[in-house]
This record gives C-alpha cells, sequence and structure tokens, in this order.
C-alpha cells in the first residue's frame, strides 16, 4: 500500500520539515510514503477567501486518484484515540487500496473534498497551524504502526 500525504502549502518553516523528515524516515518501506503539495492560492485583500479555497479545492480534486481512499484532515472531524487510529489504520491497509492524507489550505476545503472524503479525521479539537498537522499526523502513523507492529515507542 502507498501513503501519501496531499497538503496545501509548498513553503514550510525549518522546523516542520525537520520534525515531518523525523517521523516519515521511520515509516515502514512498504507504506512508499510520499508529500505532494500544492500552492497556496494567492488571497488579495479584495478578494473572497472562497474562491481560493475554490481553486485550491480544484487542484486538490485533480489530484487525487479514482482508486485512492481519502482521509480529509479538518477540525470538524472524528477525533481518535492512537489505538482507534491503529485499528484504522489496519483495516485502511487490509483494504488493499492506497491511501491519501489531505491537509487543505488556509481556509478549509470546499464540500466537493469534504463529499470525496472516505473519512474525515480531527488531530484535535485546537485549531493547528498546518506544519504542526503535518507534524503531527507523521508522528501519530508512526505511533499506529509501532502499535500494530508490537514497538516499544507506544508505552501507554
Amino acid at each position: 500500500m502507498h501513503i501519501r500525504l496531499l497538503a496545501v502549502g509548498d513553503r514550510q518553516p525549518s522546523w516542520v520539515d525537520e520534525a515531518f523528515g523525523i517521523y516519515t524516515g521511520r515509516f515502514p518501506r512498504e507504506w512508499k510514503f510520499r508529500l505532494d503539495t500544492i500552492a497556496t492560492v494567492r488571497r488579495n485583500k479584495n478578494e473572497k477567501s472562497q474562491t481560493a479555497m475554490a481553486a485550491e479545492g480544484e487542484l486538490i480534486l485533480a489530484k487525487l486518484v479514482a482508486t485512492e481512499q481519502v482521509v480529509l484532515l479538518d477540525e470538524k472531524g472524528k477525533e481518535l484515540t492512537s489505538r482507534t487510529l491503529a485499528a484504522r489504520l489496519a483495516d485502511w491497509q487490509s483494504d488493499s487500496r492506497d491511501l491519501c492524507f489531505i491537509i487543505g489550505g488556509p481556509d478549509g476545503v470546499p464540500d466537493a473534498i469534504r463529499q470525496r472524503a472516505d473519512f474525515i479525521w480531527s488531530l484535535s479539537k485546537l485549531t493547528l497551524p498546518h506544519g504542526m498537522a503535518r507534524v503531527l499526523l507523521a508522528e501519530q502513523l508512526y505511533r499506529a504502526w509501532s502499535l500494530q507492529a508490537g514497538h516499544p515507542y507506544h508505552r501507554a
């Protein structure tokens, strides 16, 4: 199974890239993980953010593969414990379709992305900067894998 993150926002602070790289570097090779980024659509002060969000949504939809399982990261999604995520990840892996996580732009995603998503997941009820969401996603995926593998990383 291939796992990828499709994220709006191509420039992140160096600490985000470093932390993200630490966790994704620990992923099992069979995941063939990759990060695909989409540049944030420019927002003018006179332009409504809905226009930019719609343009980003079109770019996201264009990059999705019809057979992929899509997990949208959104603050209004369902919260999971690490153990529940590990079980859900096992289900996604047994489905044998590739898996794509989506982090939208600064204004979120249009309804078309929500409708395309197979699951909407909230990392937290807190609003997170997109870079922090990337790092948290990578860490939680690594933790879920460590729970499945019986690796001592998760000690709870």
